[in-house]
């Protein structure tokens, strides 16, 4: 008998429900090669359902989603919503209802994607970063006094427990070891400013890092990290931070790795169920065009698979990309692909079904 997978699809606004399309038609190319089925469970939530009904996410739709194997999220943002709403009451619920404590962001320059970086190869830009996921300045933490006022004061803090960083260094360990790259895992923090809580991370990594005797730990400030990443990418394996600055550095990765029309993501836990999504916005500009590039959201499914422990599958996928890009697209960018969102999806599938999986 084939085994089954439950997954959880959240298409999205804009253009996220044609890229999602092309993940779907990719991953279910996948499985009839590999032999095993999805049982592919739909939801509407997004910007059209909150304008209707002024619902973001139900608390008995995060229960189900919680029981699901893993989650297909397209991109949230609909221009007559106004930003936060539904990031807030959809992207950010699931992360925190889920405990999807790690995200996963790998930066990988793939052969015939170019990048801004002069004279950087494939070779120089492959790096994961590990980005704790539902502490820091994101859980809400904070208030005003006298708001609207002229003596207005806001306050934003950040929150960091021993549990919160020890569990998302420990992943970050484990998959630097799981690479066996450069066993290299740097700490991008800012020790020499806010004291306090990059001193809880600094004395975990280290204390963690001890019992990983085979991985080498580094330490960079976070503004060095975003000077390396753009004069020598090759110096990183796997990158671990809070939330703040992982949010920043990841999409300064995207754009070395080609855009964000290749850019994927993890939010994950490891125990549990986990999503993931295209990082690009819902672009709503292109809505309906076939011109969006949905390689993102097809490297979405690709990292979902590895997650569901189907390795083979992975490599397929992403073997099957790399040929699309080789043989068939101009450019990252929508509108300047060569060719349109429906034809890449089919070009992948059709390449996956070239696979060999004996």
């Amino acid at each position: 008998m084939k085994k089954t997978y439950h997954i959880g699809v959240i298409p999205g606004d804009g253009t996220g429900p044609e890229v999602v399309a092309e993940g779907l038609k990719v991953l279910s190319s996948v499985a009839d090669e590999a032999g095993f089925k999805c049982d592919l469970i739909r939801y509407d939530f997004g910007g059209e359902r909150y304008l209707k009904t002024g619902e973001t996410l139900p608390v008995s739709a995060v229960d189900e989603l919680g029981k699901m194997d893993a989650i297909l999220l397209g991109a949230i943002g609909h221009p007559e919503v106004k930003p936060g709403i539904l990031e807030k009451g959809i992207l950010l619920n699931l992360r925190f209802s889920l405990d999807l404590y790690v995200n996963l962001r790998p930066v990988k320059l793939y052969p015939g994607v170019d990048t801004p970086i002069k004279n950087k190869l494939p070779r120089d830009i492959d790096f994961d970063v590990v980005r704790e996921n539902t502490e820091g300045f994101y859980v809400g933490a904070g208030g005003f006094l006298k708001k609207g006022t002229r003596d207005e004061v806001a306050i934003q803090e950040s929150i960091n427990t021993r549990h919160g960083v020890e569990r998302c260094l420990r992943f970050a360990f484990e998959r630097c070891r799981k690479r066996n790259r450069r066993n290299q895992l740097t700490l991008c923090g800012k020790t020499n400013v806010l004291t306090y809580a990059f001193d809880l991370w600094e004395r975990t990594f280290h204390e963690v890092g001890g019992e990983y005797p085979d991985i080498q730990r580094d330490y960079a400030h976070v503004d060095a990290i975003c000077m390396w990443m753009i004069k020598n990418p090759e110096r990183f394996d796997v990158v671990v931070t809070d939330n703040m600055f992982g949010d920043i550095i990841t999409d300064l990765g995207a754009m070395i790795q080609g855009g964000m029309g290749i850019a994927a993501g993890g939010n994950i836990n490891p125990k549990g169920t986990a999503m993931f999504e295209p990082i690009g916005g819902s672009a709503p500009k292109y809505t309906g065009k076939n011109v969006i590039n949905p390689l993102a959201a097809i490297m979405a499914v690709q990292m979902m698979l590895s997650y569901l422990g189907e390795d083979l599958a992975a490599v397929s996928v992403e073997k099957a990309v790399e040929k699309v890009i080789r043989n068939h697209m101009k450019s990252m960018d929508a509108g300047k692909m060569g060719i349109g969102t429906r034809e890449v999806g089919d070009l992948v599938a059709k390449y996956v079904r070239e696979e060999s999986f004996c």
